[in-house]
């Protein structure tokens, strides 16, 4: 529970806002009137079903939020459709299952799948439509770390290998200091790190907390304050305060807000169909690099399509030479071993990704991206999980497998 006289008066506010229409209710928004539950409560897993599915898709409403606006000409996606709900089938463990068993068991509330850049199945659960916006969680760490790879595309990072410091100025004299962006985006910097979502005190929590407070700065005295655990680009560890810095880094780097670089870069010129909106730390402050984007689920769609594509645009390449292969696939560290992660990316872990170089952007409580470039597919999810991790029936890689299989 909040104690003090600021954070009280932060929760009257709060209440407040979940009383209250989110950003879009002006432009007709179809669940804006939805009751709401609390950051708190996603991150413990004690939403119920329905309230979880009304807070996932107004999480605009939970902190301050930043527009990523779209513009006049959306992409088409051409329809190609495929009775995919008879084509797909697998097995786990020797039990037979289908598409609709995947839609119901793992509590999908949206799935579209591209094949050659062409939706071939689409559909909307829990009451969604196309017009809904859901909460991207850790999609919004590889959507983070493609900004980098822009920023040194356009000339305002020199490379992965410059200094965390030298754009985060705040940090020198932390664990931080001797960290580069490279490590940063394999979340191999060496500062120590608990992620454990339902750990009240772990540091995942302690970042949220910042959040919570809405203070300018919260986020990186809580990151200044870490110790170090490793020599950096020797150890991986699953870090959301890495992507924290990894914002402070583009912040400082491009000169403007996220969510207007991933805007004027990504969403306006490959022709996003709807706006989204980013969490932000503070009112007017920096947007949360690790979380908190939420978009349609056809956006998504794009900008896996655009990952697909290499990262251009019409021809213009919007990412570094490579990067988009790179960013997907196992990184070798320092020390010569290699992680099972990429640039803020997962590579797939199942035989058939792992065959096809398959990877994905992952959120908590079943947000999918899957790009397989073997196959020119892309799969995106929205999904309504009753717990952060763990609570996922069906992997959705072993599904994403098998919709791959069928559309051979």
């Amino acid at each position: 529970m909040l104690t003090g006289g600021k954070n009280w008066a932060f929760l009257a506010g709060a209440l407040l806002c979940l009383a209250l229409p989110g950003p879009v209710a002006a432009q007709g928004y179809p669940h804006a009137e939805e009751p709401i539950g609390t950051v708190e409560q996603i991150y413990d897993g004690h939403l119920t079903p329905d309230l979880a599915v009304s807070t996932f898709r107004n999480i605009d409403r939970l902190f301050p939020v930043r527009t990523i606006e779209t513009g006049d000409s959306p992409r088409a996606l051409p329809e190609a459709p495929q009775d995919l709900p008879g084509m797909v089938s697998f097995e786990i463990e020797g039990q037979a299952y289908d598409l609709y068993d995947f839609l119901a068991l793992d509590n999908v509330t949206g799935l579209i799948v591209l094949k050659d850049g062409a939706v071939v199945y689409e559909t909307y659960q829990r009451g969604n439509t196309p017009q809904t916006r859901w909460m991207s969680m850790s999609v919004a760490k590889s959507i983070t770390s493609t900004l980098v790879g822009a920023a040194i595309r356009d000339g305002h990072i020199g490379s992965v290998d410059d200094m965390v410091v030298d754009y985060v100025p705040g940090l020198k004299g932390s664990a931080y200091d001797g960290v580069s962006i490279l490590d940063i985006l394999r979340m191999a910097s060496g500062v120590e790190w608990n992620e454990t979502y339902t750990d009240p005190q772990s540091d995942r929590r302690d970042l949220l907390r910042a959040q919570i407070a809405q203070q300018p700065g919260a986020a990186m005295k809580v990151m200044a304050a870490l110790p170090r655990a490793a020599e950096p680009g020797t150890q991986h560890t699953y870090s959301t305060g890495e992507t924290q810095v990894l914002a402070e880094i583009l912040r400082g780097a491009v000169g403007k807000p996220l969510a207007d670089y991933l805007s004027e870069t990504i969403w306006q010129p490959y022709g996003m169909e709807a706006d989204a909106t980013w969490w932000l730390d503070s009112p007017d402050g920096v947007e949360i690099g690790g979380s908190g984007l939420s978009a349609t689920l056809r956006d998504f769609a794009r900008f896996g399509q655009f990952f697909l594509e290499g990262g251009v645009i019409d021809g213009t390449p919007v990412l570094p030479d490579g990067w988009t292969e790179d960013a997907g696939k196992p990184q070798t560290l320092k020390d010569g071993s290699v992680i099972e992660y990429g640039l803020m990316w997962w590579p797939g872990w199942t035989e058939p990704s792992i065959a096809d170089k398959a990877f994905a952007a992952i959120g908590i409580q079943g947000q999918n991206i899957y790009i397989n470039p073997a196959k020119n597919i892309v799969i995106a999810t929205h999904m309504a999980q009753p717990k952060p991790v763990g609570k996922e029936p069906i992997d959705p890689l072993v599904f994403f497998d098998a919709v791959a299989k069928a559309l051979e």
